[in-house]
């Protein structure tokens, strides 16, 4: 393993120099002030750290990108953003961030990690949208980078894992909410979706309680629940999507991926929904375990015929 240097700065997050011997500078999110902050003097971030990168989130307060970026003679010029899961409640950043920022910057690809705000009445104004904010300014910060980072600005998505994977397709059913007052124009839609093993809906017969719960509380309004079942939300203008569930997931019942599948295919969207046998919930990458360890090449391959 190539060794990993970390560099404090006044006005940038860590440095990180990666396996991949790209240099990571980790940006943040909102340099003119996080929209809707609340102050709270007892909530802290907490990080873990191990051989020197981040490998979990909690308690989020300084929302940053992390971008991984492919050397030039192997840029496809494509890019994803990178939202880890969690359950809404701290960010699993090794295995579904750093592990998938390599892979995609072995495809060429760049990879972009979200460090985004977990929600919390503590320290914000409404928790509902801290995350989608975040994830909103992350792909226009992408865009507005396009020609330093060598990306296309028309080949920018998103990848979300659990309930990474439903900040991921609320981004891509909410692109256009106005949660927080933009500084120019740049568009937050991503031009396509990779959601893998998402949380889709709010719906309690069929959601990730912990995930609702943390989300949009105890007690949601009727509206906030539809609001945010984001089968409920697509239209002709959704990205397309890449979708990836385990038929024995007992975190996140496949009925989430299958109904977003479905209101695509309603509308006329071009989307891939793979249902493994079995896998379980949270494999990342899934290295060789049983057959959904196929997922990462299907991708690849459909990003490819997808134009992408």
């Amino acid at each position: 393993m190539k060794t990993r240097i970390l560099i404090f700065s006044l006005l940038f997050l860590p440095i990180i120099i990666s396996e991949t011997n790209c240099q990571v500078t980790s940006l943040n999110l909102w340099p003119d002030g996080i929209p809707g902050f609340v102050l709270s003097n007892t909530y802290q971030e907490k990080s873990t750290i191990m051989e020197g990168v981040y490998t979990r989130f909690e308690k989020i307060t300084s929302p940053a990108l992390f971008p991984y970026l492919p050397p030039k003679d192997s840029a496809t010029g494509t890019a994803v953003l990178i939202c880890p899961g969690g359950g809404y409640s701290a960010l699993a950043f090794n295995h579904e961030g750093n592990a998938i920022a390599k892979w995609l910057n072995d495809n060429g690809i760049a990879g972009i990690i979200l460090k985004y705000r977990l929600p919390s009445d503590q320290i914000m104004k409404d928790k509902s949208i801290g995350p989608l904010q975040d994830a909103q300014e992350a792909i226009r910060t992408i865009r507005r980078n396009a020609e330093k980072w060598n990306i296309n600005p028309n080949k920018i998505g998103v990848i979300g894992f659990s309930a990474g994977g439903h900040l991921a397709s609320t981004l891509s059913t909410h692109y256009a909410d106005k949660v927080y007052e933009q500084k120019d124009t740049v568009s937050a839609r991503p031009d396509f979706s990779l959601l893998i093993y998402p949380v889709i809906t709010m719906d309690s017969s069929f959601t990730h309680a912990g995930s609702r719960r943390n989300l949009i509380g105890d007690n949601p309004s009727k509206e906030n629940v539809r609001r945010f079942s984001n089968e409920l939300q697509v239209n002709e203008k959704t990205p397309p999507a890449f979708m990836v569930h385990s038929a024995d997931d007992k975190v996140v019942p496949v009925k989430n991926s299958m109904v977003y599948y479905e209101a695509l295919v309603k509308n006329g969207i071009p989307s891939e929904l793979h249902v493994f046998q079995k896998g379980g919930h949270g494999y990342g990458l899934a290295g060789d375990r049983e057959t959904q360890s196929a997922w990462p090449e299907l991708c690849i391959r459909w990003l490819k015929y997808s134009g992408f």
